[in-house]
């Protein structure tokens, strides 16, 4: 290649996670090269843009979403990044959010209120949906409980269809349950349809749902928890990968599909319930998640909830099959993580915002949690926003 690569994004800038995989291929270009970028207004399905059939590029990283783009993009002969996870078996190099991850945040996020009873509202239309129902089914029986999985209509195309199956579902459902939406908007109708049939959100049903686009979220009424993937980290990967394509380094090799790790979940009011009988326990449970990135111990969570420390150790591990102590370490882990991926703040000052006198502290503790130093795991996670 002479000059600047020329490089395609196919990508959608219609929602957060697509905004977020082009911030970060702009990352990767500032980190290393430059590339002659071409990007125009672009759908999430979309057919291929009729200028790409004669464009003279280099290089494409594209949502892949069915086979008619694929064949088209392979038509091209061009190296070619998927950053979609529609395909079962795509043509080309993929990164995507791990799915089987995020089932198991949303999973472990709505245990932690007390709930026993979990179902999963997908769309049979969608690769990715059918997959985050089978991690989801798995991970909920593995624990001991049982998915109960909503099955779009065959009219599913018609709204008002559609909406009418989700109420009728809805109401079926066992109470208290925890629905794990397969992605935001399912999350936003699954609210609307309990806000017109009087089903209360999060105390009958807690949601949660995937990709923590924040403006849906919070339009929903209630707002609504997410998982928060790291797309940031999955564009700057499939630069760094078509890179390599484009001067022939990784050409004959393998496939490979790259999966990211999602970053955490933003809690948000329709999962903010503790579905427990024992009132003490879910004061000591709402106190830490209140408390616990300050530096509290057990110690506080006693002075907060009178008990005696073994009721208290034993109730906690009837409950969440966890110590007090270990769940004030996960929730306070959780916090630098996001600051950490999010930010760019001094490990130093999210020492300081966490609890922890000394930045040492910090790091063995995060360290013996996660493996990785605070700057490993930014390193790892690379491309987080500036302030």
């Amino acid at each position: 290649m002479k000059g600047r690569p020329k490089v395609a994004l196919l990508i959608e800038s219609s929602n957060t996670y697509a905004r977020d995989l082009l911030h970060g291929i702009r990352a990767w270009l500032r980190d290393n090269e430059a590339w002659s970028i071409r990007l125009t207004e672009h759908g999430r399905g979309a057919n291929p843009p009729s200028w790409l059939k004669n464009w003279q590029g280099d290089g494409i990283i594209a949502r892949v979403e069915n086979k008619f783009i694929a064949n088209t993009l392979k038509a091209t002969g061009l190296p070619v990044v998927d950053v979609s996870a529609a395909l079962r078996n795509p043509p080309f190099d993929r990164v995507a959010t791990d799915s089987e991850a995020a089932t198991q945040l949303a999973f472990e996020h709505l245990k932690e209120r007390g709930l026993t009873q979990f179902a999963y509202c997908g769309d049979s239309r969608f690769q990715w949906s059918l997959q985050r129902q089978k991690y989801f089914a798995n991970i909920v029986k593995f624990s001991g409980y049982e998915c109960l999985d909503y099955t779009s209509p065959q009219d599913a195309r018609i709204p008002e269809r559609e909406f009418d199956a989700l109420i009728n579902w809805l109401k079926r459902l066992p109470k208290p349950v925890g629905i794990l939406a397969c992605y935001d908007i399912r999350g936003q109708q699954i609210l609307e349809a309990c806000q017109q049939e009087g089903i209360r959100v999060p105390d009958e049903v807690a949601v949660i749902g995937v990709h923590n686009d924040e403006l849906l979220c919070d339009l929903c009424d209630p707002p609504l928890s997410s998982v928060i993937p790291n797309a940031r980290q999955a564009g700057y990967k499939a630069a760094e990968i078509l890179s390599l394509l484009m001067v022939d380094k990784l050409r004959k090799k393998t496939l490979q599909t790259l999966m990211i790790e999602p970053i955490g979940v933003a809690s948000r009011q329709s999962t903010d319930l503790i579905a427990i009988d024992d009132e003490k326990i879910s004061q000591a449970i709402r106190f830490i998640r209140n408390e616990a990135e300050k530096g509290i111990s057990v110690a506080d969570v006693l002075q907060a909830v009178p008990m005696s420390r073994t009721l208290l150790e034993r109730k906690f591990k009837k409950t969440l099959g966890t110590t007090p102590h270990s769940y004030i370490n996960k929730i306070r882990i959780q916090k630098i993580k996001t600051l950490i991926t999010t930010t760019q703040l001094p490990i130093s000052e999210i020492a300081d915002r966490c609890g922890y006198e000394h930045i040492e502290y910090l790091s063995v503790a995060f360290k013996r949690e996660t493996g990785l130093s605070p700057t490993e795991f930014r390193s790892a996670h690379k491309t987080q926003p500036t302030r």
